[in-house]
């Protein structure tokens, strides 16, 4: 059974999402009604929303929002809220949010903000700030931002971090370097977890094929091992490769030939060992 580290739900009728009007082939609700009947026939049995950048006003509101959609069917276990760091407001920010039992983690996409966002004190120090609090932090950043993650990551030695869809590589020019020698870096610091997942978003959407991201995967496995990863759907950004049970039957495939308590690791264990579940 699978555990979904990284969903996108999405409610346009009750949230504001900027970047999805000049993103239209994702401009569209991913309901969790729609979500738990798909992933309940492919054999996910829990997991976490992940924030899809809403407007910075409406942060609090789609952790309320995403709170209050699982009508109790037990599916949904947690939520990784947005958040921002460089602000300073941040500390009574996350007092706030840790009163809610479903917020398990935090993220601030990188990539969409100018490297020197995530390289000053204050960014920094507010992220520290989650060290021995059970919250995570995802990184996501580009290949070519790897380097400035490991930064953060050593800034804040005691903060248990997920790093995204493999470290987001070329999967379409299948270039190997430098992605992989920094892969393998990041992933020397302990406290660093890897996500399989997005990677289908990231070939040629008519024509890509399981060789095509193999590499990739099993890159990031040799990096981190399979006690540092956990397994996320990325729906419904993964649609553009094929969608949700596609990614589920790459994911049988790719690790076919891993043991039992590998795949299991892989597929719930780690997770559920990461935020205590």
């Amino acid at each position: 059974m699978l555990f979904d580290t990284h969903l996108h739900l999405i409610y346009k009728d009750q949230l504001t999402y900027p970047w999805l009007d000049d993103f239209e082939p994702l401009n569209q609700d991913n309901r969790f009604e729609d979500y738990s009947i798909a992933a309940r026939r492919l054999g996910i049995t829990g997991c976490f929303h992940m924030e899809v950048d809403v407007s910075e006003d409406q942060i609090e509101k789609e952790v309320e929002v995403i709170s209050g959609v699982s009508g109790g069917n037990g599916l949904l276990k947690g939520i990784v809220s947005s958040c921002r760091p460089e602000n300073d407001a941040f500390p009574t920010f996350l007092d706030r949010l840790r009163e809610n039992q479903l917020v398990r983690g935090f993220r601030r996409v990188l990539h969409v903000v100018p490297d020197e966002v995530s390289t000053t004190e204050t960014f920094r120090e507010n992220v520290n700030r989650l060290g021995g609090t059970g919250l995570t932090y995802d990184i996501c950043v580009l290949p070519r931002q790897l380097k400035l993650a490991c930064e953060l990551v050593d800034y804040c030695p005691n903060v248990r971090f997920v790093l995204d869809h493999c470290g987001v590589p070329d999967v379409g020019s299948g270039a190997l370097e430098p992605w992989r020698s920094d892969m393998q870096a990041i992933a020397e610091r302990p406290n660093v977890y890897a996500k399989i997942s997005g990677v289908v978003a990231y070939g040629d959407p008519e024509s890509w094929a399981l060789d095509d991201v193999r590499p990739f995967v099993e890159e990031t496995v040799n990096a981190f091992g399979t006690e540092r990863i956990v397994w996320g759907s990325d729906s419904p950004v993964c649609n553009l490769g094929g969608g949700l049970a596609t990614w589920v039957a790459a994911t049988h495939a790719l690790t076919s030939a891993w043991s039992a308590d590998e795949r299991s690791a892989l597929y719930n264990g780690n997770a559920r060992k990461l935020w205590n579940l």
